[in-house]
């Protein structure tokens, strides 16, 4: 079973205060998430992000298939980064580590998530051509949400790629 990471960095003219203010918020993950893939939050979102927290969702990444995903906050340094990891999902592992850094004139935001897709070869198969799509669309859908609401900071480029590892 071949594990995947997928690597995110944008940058915002604003402060770490305010970045981590919106990024710790669970209700705001149905925010940067697109319309089209039914994201529902269950459970879990009533209070800000810490340690412990248990997220429940339902979320359908590909028509026609819905299901409930459980999240657990498994690191919160406050200010400076936040782990996730599914405990249940699509996923046969799911790592999800954000970052927030100060740079010149704002914040950097990084994801690295570590994941491996279930189903054996099948889904190795399906991984070029529907996960890793599906992936770098909402990524890119983020992307440009997130860039609506905060801006964008000069002279600084973002990157997305996702790579077996």
């Amino acid at each position: 079973m071949k594990l995947y990471q997928l690597r995110a960095k944008q940058a915002f003219p604003m402060t770490k205060e305010k970045a981590w203010e919106f990024l710790s918020d669970p209700k705001n993950l149905k925010v940067i998430t697109p319309e089209h893939m039914g994201f529902h939050i269950l459970s879990g979102a009533d209070r800000s992000m810490y340690q412990g927290q248990l997220i429940q969702y339902r979320v359908s990444p590909f028509p026609g298939f819905k299901t409930k995903w459980v999240s657990e906050i498994t690191h919160v340094k406050e200010g400076e980064y936040f782990v996730d990891v599914q405990l249940f999902g699509p996923y046969a592992l799911w790592h999800h580590k954000h970052f927030i850094n100060e740079i010149d004139g704002g914040i950097e935001m990084e994801d690295i998530i570590d994941y491996k897709i279930p189903l054996g070869i099948l889904g190795q198969i399906a991984h070029p051509l529907l996960v890793k799509k599906q992936l770098l669309q909402i990524f890119a859908f983020r992307e440009a949400k997130l860039n609506s609401m905060f801006g964008t900071l000069q002279g600084y480029t973002n990157s997305l790629k996702i790579k077996s590892i």
